[in-house]
């Protein structure tokens, strides 16, 4: 098969998370247990950290492998979804994986697929493993796909797990309350490896401290030791145990809710000092993520005159923080090319959007979007005023040649319609 007809048998024979929905999740381990002992169990032979929550899982395993690669590791990174190109999912030190390793790779492991029939993710989980394995690398961070406590990446036994924030999202398949998807996160804490928790949330630490006491490790949450202050509109101080550890951290990743997962990023980092990270290490790891790593769709600014801005923040708490850092721009006027999935509550994320700009409602090309028009018809309800478009491409189109110089376009509601901009 040529490599387009691998990514086609690939979509079209598994059930895919991204393009179907809930209908793809699977509720057991049985079938990556089975693939990874068909395959002799190369997870086993490489050192992990294994990165889950709701929100800053993909920002966080990014800085992280960013950090190791200046610390002069060969470091495995396995991330979910792409937006571009397939092959961003598995990357060595910032380069993705080839073309010609997945065609191989699916072809070897074809008879397999077919006996048992696994789902897309779990294969893209097997062949990074294998990956990683076959090229020798010292660490791979891992982020989970969705939730933890059943997630295909959850059969590694890590160095260090870290679990960045819990909010709602996946609620019909993660649970309706904080406590409920809490305790699926936590379902990646494991027997003598150290968990650390980027965020202390009041009503849902007893979750992870009792999971931790249950299973025999130790706990760390990230904020106790460490605080990150934002020193002006581009730098940050770190501080550690009321010392200062890092001034003047200038980060790649603009978003001011970086600031949230620097803190269980450094934690997670002191725990690994075994492994020669010095500071240095860290402040230039930070501040190189995009050119390390890649990393595209977190406030990404895409042009100027108009600013164009797109960032990949979907739910409830991933919203509420692009529309606090929108409020620090100075701008005319607002508009928002704005799409969202069709499987998951908007009306509160609906809420939140400002209702004084001016809206291009498009729908990715996914079988899960919502129709545009129906969400700008949902929008309504409101007060969010705007036009449906057809593609997202069209939204854009749109929304530049009706914007004026000193305006400021935002593209988002979706990491499908992130995914769609052709300029990223």
């Amino acid at each position: 098969m040529t490599y387009q007809q691998t990514l086609d048998y690939l979509y079209n024979n598994l059930p895919m998370f991204q393009r179907i929905g809930p209908a793809a999740y699977k509720v057991d381990l049985g079938n990556i247990v089975e693939l990874m002992k068909t395959m002799g169990n190369p997870e086993r032979q490489f050192k992990t950290i294994h990165v889950a929550g709701t929100n800053g899982k993909g920002s966080s395993s990014h800085m992280l492998a960013s950090i190791l690669q200046e610390a002069g590791y060969k470091v495995g990174l396995y991330t979910s979804p792409h937006l571009k190109s397939f092959t961003e999912r598995v990357k060595i030190n910032g380069k993705d994986i080839g073309q010609r390793t997945i065609v191989e790779f699916v072809h070897r492991i074809k008879p397999i697929i077919e006996k048992i029939s696994p789902s897309f993710f779990e294969i893209t989980v097997a062949m990074a493993f294998d990956y990683f394995a076959n090229n020798n690398v010292d660490f791979a961070i891992i982020e989970v796909g969705l939730g933890g406590r059943l997630d295909s990446t959850n059969i590694i036994i890590p160095e260090v797990a870290l679990i960045t924030n819990i909010g709602l999202d996946h609620q019909s398949l993660l649970g309706d309350t904080l406590e409920k998807i809490a305790i699926e996160k936590a379902g990646i804490i494991k027997n003598k490896v150290p968990v650390v928790i980027s965020q202390k949330q009041p009503s849902i630490q007893q979750v992870f401290i009792n999971k931790a006491s249950d299973v025999g490790t130790l706990l760390y949450f990230a904020t106790d030791n460490y605080t990150v202050e934002q020193a002006n509109s581009e730098r940050f101080n770190c501080i550690k145990s009321n010392q200062l550890f890092i001034e003047g951290l200038k980060p790649d990743l603009k978003g001011d809710y970086q600031q949230f997962n620097l803190p269980g990023v450094l934690q997670t980092i002191d725990l690994l000092k075994e492994y020669k990270i010095t500071d240095d290490h860290i402040r230039t790891g930070l501040e190189n993520v995009i050119a390390n790593t890649g990393l595209k769709g977190r406030w990404q600014q895409l042009g100027k005159n108009p600013t164009i801005i797109c960032d990949t923040g979907h739910n409830l708490d991933g919203v509420q923080m692009i529309i606090n850092q929108l409020k620090n721009y100075s701008y005319r006027q607002l508009h928002i090319v704005w799409g969202m999935v069709d499987d998951k509550s908007i009306d509160e994320v609906l809420g939140l959007l400002p209702q004084d700009a001016i809206y291009y409602f498009c729908a990715a090309d996914i079988p899960r979007a919502m129709g545009a028009e129906k969400l700008r018809q949902k929008s309504t309800h409101y007060h969010l005023n705007g036009d449906s478009f057809p593609s997202v491409k069209s939204a854009i189109f749109r929304a530049k040649i009706t914007a004026e110089p000193n305006d400021l376009i935002f593209i988002g509601g979706s990491t499908f319609v992130v995914a769609e901009i052709e300029k990223l």
